[in-house]
């Protein structure tokens, strides 16, 4: 039984339709990790939870080391319900760290992650388009392992094949060899790659987060919610009643306050001034937003609310949106 060694499905060649599909048993790549590498061409796959938390369930009977790679731009609400799955010790490891402001303090986002219910044994920031603290990362990665295999978890987009990848080309010259998009469930199955005879890394296949934004747009909409470079927070100063619409995915309507966007650079946001219906025909959420918090639409950004109000947003139906401490 092969492997695609792109995405980790099962090669098969009689249903184009379905994951892992070749024309030619031969090759080592599926048609789909194929032309999203050569074509840039990307195919959305349907894909459940089920596998991976079978896989969770797996590590969780060995003795073995997880790297729990989190987004910082995109961190998902269900995060510490990893804990149902997961009694291992966990290096916690955030990426994306270039997309937030510079001015952020790295010891300020580890510490967001305190009270995080898993066995954190250490944490580390890494970026693996800048190469920062990539040395560091595998250093510990050799101080705490248990054994040569070391699993790498975390939810879809979090860019675990992407750290894999910078890993593999940079300690053992080898050309990257994991399928890498923007879009979620690129990773279909579990891929092994040898670091060398010490070491193992294990890619997973993500965690889908079923409220998020990314799983309900088209791929040219979901070229401009994912950040590309670092995002430029936006401020507006919300005088009376006032709505702010972002594209066509989201409207915020707020009364006198303070708001400041962290949203991809390339969305526009809309202020309006009148009682505009815009956008209202979305799903109504009423979320009672805290001075210094974030409201989080999962997977568009989040938006830090700088006095206590009762905010309206309008969003799609399957999007959560929850408020949390400011990340920033």
């Amino acid at each position: 039984m092969n492997k695609c060694i792109g995405c980790g499905s099962v090669l098969q060649s009689e249903d184009s339709n379905q994951v892992g599909y070749t024309r030619d048993l031969e090759k080592p790549l599926c048609e789909r990790c194929f032309r999203i590498r050569n074509y840039s061409d990307y195919k959305l796959v349907s894909n459940n939870n089920e596998e991976f938390i079978d896989i969770l369930n797996n590590i969780g009977h060995k003795d073995a080391l997880v790297l729990l790679v989190v987004d910082l731009f995109n961190m998902p609400n269900m995060l510490s319900s990893l804990n149902q799955y997961l009694s291992n010790d966990v290096l916690l490891v955030l990426t994306k760290r270039d997309l937030l402001p510079r001015d952020v303090y790295d010891v300020k986002l580890k510490k967001y992650f305190a009270d995080l219910p898993l066995h954190i044994v250490d944490s580390i920031i890494v970026s693996s388009i800048k190469n920062n603290h990539i040395d560091e990362l595998l250093n510990m990665i050799r101080q705490y392992q248990k054994g040569r295999e070391v699993y790498v978890v975390g939810f879809t987009n979090a860019g675990k094949s992407t750290l894999i990848n910078h890993l593999l080309t940079s300690y053992t010259g080898e050309k990257p060899v994991i399928t890498t998009s923007m879009l979620p469930s690129t990773t279909i199955g579990v891929i092994k790659i040898a670091i060398d005879d010490t070491l193992t890394l294990i890619d997973t296949p993500g965690l889908l987060d079923e409220h998020s934004l990314i799983n309900y747009v088209s791929i040219d909409t979901l070229k401009k919610i994912i950040p590309k470079r670092e995002i430029k927070p936006r401020s507006y100063q919300i005088k009376g009643r006032q709505s702010l619409i972002i594209d066509e995915l989201l409207r915020l309507d707020s009364t006198d306050n303070n708001l400041i966007f962290f949203i991809a650079n390339d969305l526009e946001i809309k202020r309006k001034y009148n009682n505009s219906d815009e956008l209202k025909n979305l799903c109504h959420h009423i979320v009672k937003a805290h001075a210094y918090e974030d409201i989080v639409i999962s997977g568009l950004g989040f938006i830090k609310v700088m006095k206590d109000e009762d905010v309206d947003i309008y969003t799609k139906e399957e999007v959560e949106v929850y408020t949390r401490k400011s990340l920033i």
